[in-house]
């Protein structure tokens, strides 16, 4: 988070403010006073120089109204002595004027030649015309002082007898103002310092807890709930700092909640088999789980952020839109000419309260298994109803023939009744190997096992067929001369020795070898039997150990196999804990392989006898 600058900071806009406040009022406060104190200075001012001057018009009357003789004195001189008493240092210049608008005297010494002359002031006219006193404040130009100018009418018994026209200086008046201001300005100096100061003071104690609000919520969102905010007091803020602790700790107990709950999410999403993708409001994957990383083969950093309808390969087919109207699974078919793979993908739809949609889950699982059991179920069903249906439509053939009279030829009826025995056993071991292929896949099926020496008894194998095959077809032994002791099933691997030498006697041509091999290593024995035949094209050698699958089937059933031999081999081989595997060259022969456990305790102990 952007740190807050110092001047823009509520610390410093507080103090601003109550600086302001307290500037503003001390201003107003100052104005009204110093306007109102003004006002009543000038007034006072104007009424003590009014009173003075209607005592000096009184006594200029009297002098003017009394009798003088030949040693009085004149006139202008009692004027002169009692404006040289009226004079004083506000009062710049005092004239007294007749009724005739002639100056009698004037307290200004550097004035004297105005005496005896008509005045021009304008105010001491109309103050003769009027009677009434005329004032004015005026600024001198020269000085810059105000002046006080006001012309008082001399009455005697109502007739105008002349005027005294007074220049005063209020020059005194305004200095006191100027030191009034002073002293106001001073004050608010003082009271605005100390403004600042408890101004500060106060802001602190508001912002300083906001401030450990605002430290907590950044640790807060860092994880951080360990701290807690300092309770200064127990007003409005520290009811809010204590309201902000117990917030703390609700956050504190409901992350850990989610935290916990989010971590059993986690585990289970990480130990689902099934892969789980979670997309935004717009079908941008945010979650997807290994499980689906590896159904997917995919890596996080190229998922994360990309349309699901990429992730899927299903862009061509469906949008994100369509894709939340769907109601039924997905199959998504990933399979290639060489493997097979199916995935199904189950959707759900998040949404909101108000039905707005939040995203889309879609779980896939890996049906590939499932997948290839029914179409091994349906191959096996097709493929037992046709190796039932070719025998029984011979059957049928045959026992037509010999209802409409055949039997009685004795020639024929032996034939059809021989090929009707022979089509009855291959059912019958078609329907044995299928049971048996039945038992062996049953949980239940138990083997028989007991302690053999395979050496000789892979001989007694041998020699059972040896007496059976034709003489151009040799058989070559290596077999080891010790005894070999092993726990086995021995009906069940005789069957697949079997099935095994059988299909090497079928393909093998006229002259041909076949060759029996036993191969004994510190935990397994192999044994492998080899002929000279045709072989088996390659694409097809992983495959014939599956049911009914042959590789040349027209030969096969005129040989009378049913395509289950090896099938069988395998299950048995399997349930011993052995594996089995083939190989063959076209036109050179092939080799059949297995391997039998070896338990190593028994077989030291066989050995030491």
């Amino acid at each position: 988070m952007k740190k807050v600058g110092p001047f823009r900071s509520i610390h410093f806009k507080f103090v601003i403010i109550y600086v302001l406040l307290i500037l503003v009022a001390m201003q107003i406060i100052g104005v009204y006073f110093v306007r109102k104190l003004e006002t009543e200075l000038v007034q006072n001012f104007k009424n003590s120089l009014n009173e003075r001057v209607t005592l000096l018009a009184y006594n200029v009357e009297q002098a003017m109204n009394r009798e003088r003789d030949e040693k009085s004195p004149t006139l202008e001189e009692d004027i002169r002595s009692l404006l040289h008493d009226f004079v004083s240092q506000d009062i710049s210049e005092v004239r007294v004027i007749d009724e005739k608008g002639k100056v009698l005297a004037t307290s200004n010494p550097y004035m004297q030649n105005i005496v005896g002359k008509r005045t021009t002031e304008i105010y001491v006219k109309r103050s003769l015309v009027t009677g009434e006193i005329v004032d004015r404040m005026l600024l001198d130009s020269k000085t810059g002082h105000r002046m006080y100018i006001s012309s008082t009418p001399i009455k005697t018994s109502g007739e105008i007898k002349g005027v005294i026209y007074v220049i005063a200086s209020m020059e005194n008046v305004f200095s006191q103002m100027r030191q009034i201001n002073m002293i106001l300005a001073t004050g608010t100096g003082i009271a605005l310092a100390i403004t600042a100061v408890l101004g500060i003071f106060l802001s602190r104690t508001i912002t300083r807890p906001i401030s450990d609000m605002r430290r907590q919520a950044l640790a807060m969102t860092r994880g951080d709930f360990s701290r807690k905010v300092k309770v200064y007091g127990y007003d409005e803020i520290g009811q809010l700092a204590m309201t902000f602790n117990n917030l703390t700790k609700k956050l504190q107990e409901a992350q850990a909640t989610t935290e916990g709950e989010r971590r059993k999410l986690e585990s289970v999403l990480t130990h689902m088999t099934d892969g789980v993708i979670a997309t935004d409001r717009r079908g941008r994957v945010i979650l997807i789980n290994d499980a689906a990383l590896n159904i997917l083969n995919v890596s996080r950093e190229t998922v994360l952020s990309s349309s699901i309808v990429d992730v899927l390969g299903i862009a061509d087919q469906y949008t994100f839109e369509t894709l939340l109207e769907e109601r039924d699974s997905l199959i998504l078919d990933f399979s290639t000419d060489e493997e097979l793979y199916i995935l199904r993908a189950s959707l759900s739809v998040i949404q909101k309260e108000g039905g707005f949609v939040n995203g889309l889950i879609v779980v896939l699982h890996d049906i590939t298994e499932q997948e290839k059991i029914d179409r091994e179920r349906r191959q096996f069903v097709a493929n037992v109803s046709h190796e039932l249906r070719t025998p029984l439509t011979t059957m049928k053939s045959y026992l037509e023939a010999l209802a409409d009279g055949a039997w009685q030829d004795k020639d024929i009826a032996p034939r059809f009744i021989q090929v009707v025995q022979n089509e009855t056993e291959r059912m019958i071991r078609l329907v044995n190997d299928l049971l048996h292929l039945s038992k062996l896949d049953s949980k239940d099926y138990k083997l028989k096992k007991t302690w053999i020496n395979f050496s000789a008894y892979f001989h007694k194998v041998i020699d059972r067929f040896e007496l059976t095959k034709s003489d151009n077809i040799r058989f070559v032994r290596k077999i080891p001369r010790e005894a070999i002791f092993i726990e086995v099933d021995e009906d069940k691997i005789t069957q697949v020795l079997d099935n095994i030498i059988s299909n090497a006697l079928k393909y093998s041509p006229q002259g041909g070898t076949i060759t029996f091999r036993v191969r004994k290593l510190s935990d397994e024995m192999i044994v492998s039997v080899s002929d000279e035949g045709v072989g088996i094209p390659k694409a097809d050698l992983a495959k014939i150990f599956e049911r009914f699958y042959r590789v040349d089937k027209a030969r096969s059933r005129k040989l009378g196999g049913t395509g289950l031999g090896l099938a069988i081999a395998k299950e048995v081989v399997l349930a011993h804990g052995g594996t089995i595997w083939a190989e063959s060259k076209e036109h050179k022969g092939t080799t059949i392989y297995f391997t039998l456990p070896l338990e190593r305790e028994q077989k030291d102990d066989w050995c030491d006898v």
